[in-house]
């Protein structure tokens, strides 16, 4: 059967004048060129601020990383460093702009006191520390370092910490100045405190202590934050000083600790530290402290949210320094002085540490309970002659400090000093086997749970 289809109506264009396409064609070419000139502008302002410079280059650095992911790649080390590197330039622009404006406005003796310890604008040190951080440090304490460190102290020089320091808007700031009879009267006359027992002293190294001895027995170089410089402690009551005298108590010969903490530093700068002087002191052993900070914010990283895999990098390199060289290293997470008064909340820090060591890599020792148990001691004593509980005196909490005290400094010591011996004896005893007949082997590597 043959079905009946109606004919298709013809389909009429309606008819278009060529002076109206003419019109429609140039209209478009006009908001093409409008809009083009448009982006232009826009790119050419904000190249023309830090803001624009940086969110430019940090946008056309993460689409060149997205499309190396997309290829398969990891993304190179180069770029990475990179992004760090234009971070950090960017935020020590801005801190600039700020630090300039808050001199401004200080009254003449507060203006006084920063122009001596080299805080103003023109002088002050604004580098990277702190893990992601723009820090202003004194420039006659300390010194840039374009070498990887970012900065280090100035060699031999004697200085002090001041405390309560009103810097604009009432916030409360604290840093260290030389120790002169000049700079502690105008820091008095600005109303800030010096802390008389944190005089620190640095050698030639442009290190804290006193001047190395290379001949020494047994040579420990200890990397670390301002846990390790030791904050409104002595040259003698830092956790390094300590260390070498529990050493020494211990092994009965002459020890000698490299204290190369400087506040601020995170494993990034501590590897360039410890590539520095682990041929010039050469060690028997590494000790590598490291606190939550290294890895961001301290609140947030308490809460999990943390850089674990930029850490992971450069703690890395430190154990191939380490390995390379064949000294054992011990990686020593510092307490937090809210962990050992308050509730055990480690799961993110130290917690997650462990995980960043991998298979063969440094041995671990968290010495958490060494500080639980010594502030339990101390609860006790205090509660027998009536004495308030808080704060604990294993840290500077009197001073509103949250690191080591002098008695903290020794706790940290003590227990290092046992895992460290420990180590090192494991170390002579794998190697006098493997020197027997028949007990040739590969080493042991010293790992601690």
């Amino acid at each position: 059967m043959t079905h009946f289809r109606p004919p298709r109506r013809p389909r009429f264009r309606q008819a278009r004048f060529r002076f109206v396409e003419r019109g429609e064609r140039l209209a478009r070419r006009f908001k093409q060129v409008i809009l083009g000139l448009t982006a232009c502008l826009v790119v050419g302002l904000l190249a023309g601020t830090s803001t624009g410079r940086y969110a430019a280059g940090w946008t056309t650095s993460q689409a060149r990383q997205w499309l190396g992911r997309v290829a398969g790649g990891t993304g190179s080390r180069e770029a990475i460093d990179a992004d760090w590197l234009r971070r950090r330039l960017f935020d020590m622009e801005q801190a600039r702009g700020k630090l300039r404006a808050a001199y401004d406005g200080h009254d003449p003796k507060v203006r006084d006191l920063l122009d001596a310890a080299g805080l103003d604008p023109d002088h002050a040190l604004l580098r990277w520390g702190n893990f992601d951080k723009a820090l202003l440090l004194p420039s006659t304490v300390f010194e840039a370092d374009d070498s990887g460190r970012s900065y280090r102290f100035r060699p031999m020089v004697r200085s002090v910490w001041v405390r309560n320091f009103k810097s604009r808007g009432g916030v409360l700031a604290y840093f260290p100045i030389p120790d002169t009879p000049r700079l502690r009267e105008l820091a008095e006359a600005a109303g800030a405190q010096v802390v008389d027992q944190s005089v620190q002293h640095t050698n030639s190294w442009g290190l804290r202590g006193h001047e190395p001895d290379l001949s020494a027995d047994l040579r420990v170089l200890v990397l670390g934050d301002s846990y390790m410089q030791g904050l409104f402690v002595g040259d003698d009551e830092t956790p390094p000083a300590s260390l070498r005298r529990a050493l020494a108590d211990r092994r009965g010969t002459r020890v000698e600790v490299l204290n190369t903490g400087h506040l601020g530093y995170s494993p990034e700068q501590e590897d360039f530290t410890l590539r520095e002087y682990a041929d010039r002191f050469r060690p028997h052993a590494v000790v590598l402290s490291l606190f939550a900070n290294d890895f961001g914010d301290l609140f947030e990283v308490l809460e999990g949210r943390a850089d674990w895999e930029e850490n992971r990098y450069w703690i890395g390199r430190i154990a191939a320094t380490c390995r390379d060289r064949g000294i054992p290293c011990l990686v020593v997470p510092a307490p937090w002085v809210n962990h050992v008064e308050g509730d055990r909340k480690t799961g993110s820090y130290p917690g997650r540490i462990p995980d960043l060591l991998g298979d063969g890599g440094p041995a671990y020792f968290d010495p958490m309970e060494s500080f639980v148990e010594a502030e339990l001691r101390s609860r006790l004593d205090r509660l027998s002659k009536h004495q308030a509980l808080t704060p604990s005196p294993l840290f500077n909490g009197k001073l509103a400090d949250g690191h080591f005290s002098a008695l903290g400094c020794r706790v940290w010591a003590e227990a290092v000093a046992t895992r460290l011996a420990l180590l090192l004896d494991l170390g002579r005893a794998d190697a006098a086997s493997r020197a027997l007949p028949g007990g040739a082997g590969p080493p042991v590597t010293p790992r601690s749970p």
